[in-house]
């Protein structure tokens, strides 16, 4: 995004304080795909204001909204609906509700379809419930014929010991018995019933714990951020260091000035792959947990969670992007680390980038933002170069630890063996790095066994029949499976085409596939794969980095999960198996993320004492992505793809939007997207390219046109698209969407 604050929402809505009155109606806006707020009574006796989460009837049901001011007055009193009832629940703040309306008019979404992500656990808006526990009933006896079998005596010998009331849950498994064996002793009323309160929410961060000793880099760079929390006004700085220079200690002392100032934090990170390490490290630093907050989360894991951030009880949350949309009583600072991650670019529903909303949400609230990375996004770059950002840079590695050696292999000329993806001189410097006993990687951003399985016979190739797309074969699952939709089949005994049995070929590789090929290689070695598909959740990928440093493998095969942010002190060697694989396709983008993701990659190797070595397989050596890596060039590697945007005119120097039309019936979508196309506006300085079939042309049933706007860097195009979009009428079959400054072109 270039002009982040170009097309802000709605000026800031006075704030009255709540009233009552029988004659006062309120603006209800409700989490659903609605642009305006709603009108409602205010019974006789209910005091409301701004922010109040309310519960109101809609057509035969009744809904969750909040209150969004004072009720327009169009509807006649008579014939408004009434509030049925307000929850006791901070009300979400002033800055949150201004935050909304700007993300919402940004990306061209529905006010209430954004506020529909800030209010995503609408259990946490109900108190908790109190727990039913026990305690051991003073001087009572057993009824008659009541039978005192060896799992009751053991219920009874943990409550006779006194102690808090516990759970019956507690009771059994501390017993090791069933929960029906302590209802059995509470109805013969050798129990007391006691109603706990819910649990207080995570120990809170001590601020005051000192952290590890600084570098004199470190500790002007920590030094700076202090500063800036503690002036509590906005200001955007770019935490800009090598990989291994400690950033995330530097961001630390930022967090301790936000706790000491008494605000709330938050972290956002672009995979929960990344929060394993970075958990352990925060708990070490400051003494306790953060929050945490992403899909893997349980229901009342959510719920308690939404409800302690309102209440101001958690002080530091991490999570992914949705973490910037929780109702923050009193947010003070918010980092987000390796801000150039694509992963942080929503793609359904409310089309946005967590990081330029992050730096939009600081500039609403009145904060500071840190975005920090080793491998800036070229939009971040071009902000801190031009002052819009202040830099603040980490140039070395912590601890005296080098940078890694980059060496490039041409496949041209070192090739591997007939169906072998390794170059001879990886498989030798593979060997030497185990027999010195230290660790090795091999990286290959494809998941599954091998990307396309097509038949020997035909030539049929296995397609996704929901998606334009191949199905991947993931042989250790014994299944087909689609990546866009996630459609999943067992792997067929014959071609479904042509019915010749035992035809069928995985073409390509990956990461299950150079498994395989490690296991034939070396054969003694520990290996692993590290990928999305194997491992399930926080936990699986947590106990796989401890095996890592733990030095319990050898050797890992993984995708990007294992990319960033990751210490592996005996890691010494990482190897990327297809160094080219992002640079095809077109995409706008492919140059700078796949020198981003193999500088990341290349930054695993040699974090401690030991000496790190990196080896690309390429077929280009030539390109200016292989050159910049191998010569350590980032800088070189920025200025010129900086130049060729330039001149083409596209972002960061140009604004794009994209019009995605949607729908299952062809001939519907083709008609308005032609009716798009004839609409587009253009002018000398306004093009529309398009409409053309997407790259994924089906995607989950739905047959997709894209059209493409390209406008100036000034040009604010929400207004253009919203103009265009009025001339032409849409049926309910087919749904376009917007996506202000795409990432993705597929």
């Amino acid at each position: 995004m270039t002009d982040l604050f170009a097309s802000s929402g709605p000026a800031p809505r006075d704030e009255p304080a709540p009233t009552a009155g029988a004659d006062r109606r309120v603006a209800v806006l409700l989490p659903l795909p609605l642009r305006e707020a709603y009108d409602y009574r205010v019974p006789a006796g209910m005091a409301l204001g701004p922010g109040d989460f309310v519960e109101v009837p809609l057509g035969p049901r009744r809904v969750v909204g909040v209150v969004w001011g004072e009720g327009a007055g169009v509807v006649e009193s008579g014939r408004l609906k009434a509030v049925v009832r307000r929850f006791d629940v901070p009300p979400m703040p002033e800055a949150q509700r201004r935050f909304i309306e700007w993300v919402a008019a940004y990306t061209m979404t529905p006010n209430g379809h954004v506020l529909r992500m800030a209010m995503s656990v609408p259990a946490a808006l109900e108190p908790p419930k109190p727990m039913l526990a026990y305690l051991r009933k003073e001087g009572a006896e057993p009824p008659p014929g009541f039978k005192m079998t060896e799992p009751r005596r053991r219920v009874l010998a943990l409550l006779d010991d006194g102690g808090p009331p516990r759970t019956p849950a507690e009771l059994a498994e501390e017993a090791g018995c069933g929960v029906t064996v302590v209802r059995g002793l509470a109805e013969a009323g050798l129990l007391d019933p006691v109603m706990l309160q819910p649990a207080a929410p995570l120990a809170r961060p001590d601020w005051e714990k000192p952290g590890p000793e600084l570098s004199a880099t470190q500790k002007s760079a920590a030094d700076d951020l202090r500063e800036r929390v503690e002036s509590g006004t906005y200001s955007c700085a770019l935490l800009d260091g090598v990989t291994g220079s400690g950033k995330t200690e530097v961001y630390y002392e930022a967090i301790s000035a936000c706790l000491k100032a008494g605000k709330q934090a938050v972290v956002l990170l672009p995979e929960i792959a990344l929060s394993a390490q970075w958990l352990s490290r925060f708990a070490k630093r400051f003494g306790a947990p953060p929050a945490e907050w992403h899909s893997e989360l349980t229901g009342a894991q959510r719920r308690d969670t939404w409800r302690a951030v309102a209440n101001g009880e958690i002080p530091v949350v991490v999570g992914a992007r949705s973490a910037l949309f929780l109702p923050y009583k009193s947010l003070g600072l918010i980092v987000v680390d390796e801000e150039h991650d694509s992963a942080y670019k929503q793609e359904e529903g409310a089309i946005y980038h967590a990081r330029d909303m992050a730096v939009a949400r600081a500039h609403v609230g009145g904060f500071p933002i840190v975005l920090v990375s080793a491998t800036p996004s070229l939009e971040t770059k071009v902000n801190a170069d031009s002052n819009r950002y202040a830099r603040i840079e980490l140039p070395g590695r912590h601890g005296g630890a080098q940078l890694p050696d980059v060496e490039l292999i041409d496949l041209r000329r070192d090739r591997p063996p007939a169906r072998h993806w390794i170059a001879p001189s990886l498989k030798q410097a593979i060997a030497r790095t185990l027999a010195e006993g230290e660790q090795a990687m091999l990286f290959l951003n494809r998941r599954g066994y091998a990307p396309l399985t097509l038949c020997r016979a035909c030539g049929h190739r296995l397609q996704c029949p929901n998606c334009t797309a191949w199905l991947v074969e993931h042989r250790l699952a014994r299944k087909l499976q689609c990546h866009h939709c996630g459609l999943s089949q067992p792997i067929p005994h014959h071609c479904p085409e042509c019915n010749e049995e035992g035809s069928l070929a995985a073409c390509g590789p990956g990461v299950e596939r150079i498994a395989e090929e490690v296991a034939e290689l070396f054969p003694d070695a520990r290996a692993a794969i590290m990928a999305s598909d194997t491992l399930f959740g926080p936990r699986a990928i947590q106990e796989m980095v401890r095996r890592i440093s733990d030095h319990e493998l050898d050797l890992v095969i993984g995708t990007q999960v294992m990319a960033k942010g990751h210490h592996f002190p005996m890691l010494t060697l990482v190897g990327v198996v297809d160094a080219d694989l992002g640079l095809g396709g077109g995409d706008l983008r492919a140059a700078e993320r796949t020198y981003q993701l193999l500088h990341q990659v290349a930054g695993r190797a040699g974090r401690a004492q030991r000496p790190g070595r990196v080896m690309l397989q390429t077929y280009m050596p030539e390109h200016p992505v292989m050159q910049a890596l191998a010569q350590g060039d980032r800088d070189g590697f920025y200025q010129l793809e900086a130049e060729m945007r330039l001149e083409a005119g596209m972002p960061p120097f140009g604004r794009l939007a994209a019009l995605i039309v949607s729908g299952e019936d062809a001939v519907a979508v083709e008609r308005v997207a032609m009716a798009l196309g004839r609409a587009a506006p253009r002018s000398d300085t306004v093009h529309v390219l398009g409409p053309a079939p997407a790259p994924l042309a089906l995607l989950r049933g739905r047959h997709r046109r894209r059209l493409l706007l390209k406008a100036p860097r000034a040009t604010q195009v929400q207004p253009l698209i919203a103009s265009w979009l009025e001339q032409v009428e849409v049926p309910p079959s087919v749904r376009i969407q917007v996506d202000v400054d795409p990432y993705s072109f597929l």
